[in-house]
């Protein structure tokens, strides 16, 4: 059985001060939630984590972060390493997100040089992939994901892949207020289920758990959690206010 896993990605919001309550706000809220029935992770920036970190410790809250660079050290100026932030308590870190793509010149490839670097340092990828509107409307959605999926996971072993997380997020829904709607997020879901199976085995693919990202807010949470493949949310803008991101958390209730 796949836990469901909900993530919030703060993005390049909140400073210190607004992090340290929204961490404390949400320990507080979040304190009944089993992890063993519904996993929860929150991927504030870079300067905010350690002190997250010392806020959430020992909670059922997991830390991540919102990216890496795929070297333990050197003269990277600007970057942060995977044992740096394993340094600060991180266990997950998200990968691939369609804004670094989109920005940042990110690709499939540098995704999974990333991937494989953190595994290595015991950091659990959320690998995101997407298609934009302009791919769905042509139609060549299935065709994107699969390549980002594939490109992503390239020489990753079953062993290390069935603990990765997938986050589908259609870059049209991001921020937008626009979401996809159920049928079309499991389409894609189970899609991508297939491209996993077809990669490895029925067994890894259904160990894996694929969240969907793009405008979850508490009011759609429960239709989209509701379809078989989708496994949990990366939560962006409702992930900033306790009570939006507690609501999301505990969609089951």
């Amino acid at each position: 059985m796949r836990i469901p896993i909900i993530a919030g990605n703060w993005k390049m919001y909140k400073d210190l001060t607004e992090s340290k309550a929204l961490a404390e706000s949400l320990k507080n809220c979040l304190k009944d939630v089993n992890p063993e029935d519904t996993e929860v992770a929150i991927c504030p920036t870079f300067t905010n984590l350690a002190s997250v970190n010392e806020i959430i410790k020992g909670s059922n809250i997991k830390l991540g972060a919102q990216n890496m660079y795929p070297k333990q050290e050197g003269a990277f100026t600007g970057e942060i390493s995977p044992l740096m932030l394993r340094s600060v308590g991180c266990q997950y870190v998200i990968l691939g997100h369609s804004e670094r793509r989109q920005y940042f010149g990110e690709t499939d490839a540098s995704v999974n040089e990333k991937v494989k670097v953190a595994f290595e340092y015991a950091l659990t990828p959320i690998m995101c992939v997407g298609e934009t509107l302009e791919h769905r409307e042509k139609g060549i959605t299935n065709s994107v994901v699969k390549t980002q999926v594939e490109g992503g996971l390239k020489d990753i072993p079953k062993e290390k892949a069935k603990n990765i997380v997938i986050a589908y997020e259609p870059v049209w829904a991001i921020g937008t207020g626009k979401v996809a709607t159920k049928e079309q997020a499991q389409e894609v879901h189970a899609m991508i289920r297939g491209v996993l199976k077809n990669l490895y085995d029925e067994a890894t693919a259904n160990s894996i758990r694929i969240q969907y990202g793009g405008s979850v807010k508490p009011d759609n949470v429960k239709e989209l959690m509701a379809q078989p493949d989708i496994d949990g949310a990366l939560v962006g803008g409702a992930a900033l206010k306790a009570d939006s991101f507690e609501a999301i958390v505990k969609f089951k209730k």
